[in-house]
């Protein structure tokens, strides 16, 4: 059910100024500099639990000329060196195959020769990556931040601010009910309440938690 309610919305394009900071806010500051290759450094790790937002601000960096997204399960080509490329974001390091650990490293080493700049992001900090030793000490160099999750008082007032911003009213109760009943992460939770404002549209009720029950009803009966 849950699962279908997040397939019936459109995915906004992640940017750097739709991330909820939070305690964030240092390692977001950062990463404008690396999206502007003003930064001192020209490399930094980002870590933390799954759905915190790493790959949001990869995405988001993405978006910035002159630079490449490589994933898990990217082709070997995208870990090829291009002087055309200055910024290099590599996601997911915990996932890397043994090929791909030996092309990442080799990636390395071409950006620091070339004054380039890398991003990388996983699930753990560097040293306890699954990885190379000697990939792993590339993964150490420049900044390492944790991308911290935003507290449940942080993620009702943000999506509180978002509504507001849209000229949506939410009735009391709906995203507490949210917070506690699906995904926790800001990702999906903005998914459904985008789900809502179209149902609510398509009724003409209000934002309500029976409005909210009616939709989940609903997403259960058509998928069932």
């Amino acid at each position: 059910m849950q699962q279908l309610l997040l397939n019936i919305s459109t995915q906004k394009p992640a940017s750097l100024d739709t991330f909820i900071v939070g305690n964030n806010e240092e390692l977001v500051h950062v990463l404008h500099q690396f999206a502007s290759r003003s930064s001192k450094e020209h490399f930094a790790y980002i870590w933390g639990e799954s759905a915190v937002g790493k790959t949001h601000l990869l995405h988001a960096l993405a978006l910035n000329p002159a630079t490449r997204y490589i994933d898990e399960n990217a082709d070997m080509d995208a870990f090829a060196f291009d002087e055309s490329i200055t910024l290099y974001l590599l996601d997911n390091c915990e996932k890397l195959a043994p090929e791909a650990q030996v092309a990442a490293f080799s990636l390395f080493n071409q950006v620091r020769e070339n004054n380039g700049f890398l991003v990388t992001a996983g699930a753990v900090l560097p040293t306890l990556l699954p990885v190379l030793n000697d990939l792993k000490s590339r993964m150490s160099w420049g900044l390492v931040y944790r991308v911290h999750e935003l507290t449940d008082e942080e993620k009702i007032a943000a999506l509180e601010k978002s509504a507001g911003t849209r000229g949506l009213t939410l009735s009391q109760g709906v995203l507490p009910y949210l917070i506690t009943h699906y995904r926790r992460d800001m990702h999906s939770l903005s998914v459904i309440l985008d789900a809502l404002d179209r149902y609510s549209l398509e009724t003409q009720r209000a934002i309500t938690l029976p409005l909210l029950l009616s939709l989940l009803q609903r997403s259960t009966e058509t998928q069932t």
